[in-house]
C-alpha cells in the first residue's frame, strides 16, 4: 500500500527526480517536500477514490508521511496495521 501511496503522490505533486523505489515512506511530507494543505486535499481525494474510504478533515494534520496515510486507510478499511 505505501508504494501506491507513493505512486499517487508522485503522480498528483508531479513530484520530479522521484520514483515510487526511491520515494522515502518516512520523510515529512510538509517538512521535507513542502506540501501544504491544497496538495494535501488533492492526493486525499484520489486515495479515497482509489481505496474507497472517507478521511475525516480532522484526521489530515496527521497525514505527515506515506506510512502515516497507509495506517489511516488501513484503519479505516478496518483492516488495522
Amino acid at each position: 500500500m505505501e508504494r501506491r501511496i507513493a505512486e499517487i503522490l508522485i503522480q498528483e505533486l508531479k513530484l520530479e527526480n522521484v520514483t515510487p523505489d526511491t520515494f522515502d515512506v518516512s520523510c515529512d511530507l510538509v517538512k521535507e517536500l513542502g506540501i501544504d494543505s491544497m496538495d494535501l486535499t488533492t492526493v486525499v481525494l484520489v486515495l479515497q477514490g482509489e481505496y474507497k474510504v472517507k478521511f475525516d478533515e480532522d484526521s489530515y494534520p496527521a497525514l505527515t508521511t506515506v506510512r502515516a496515510i497507509a495506517e489511516q486507510v488501513r484503519q479505516l478499511q478496518g483492516t488495522g496495521s
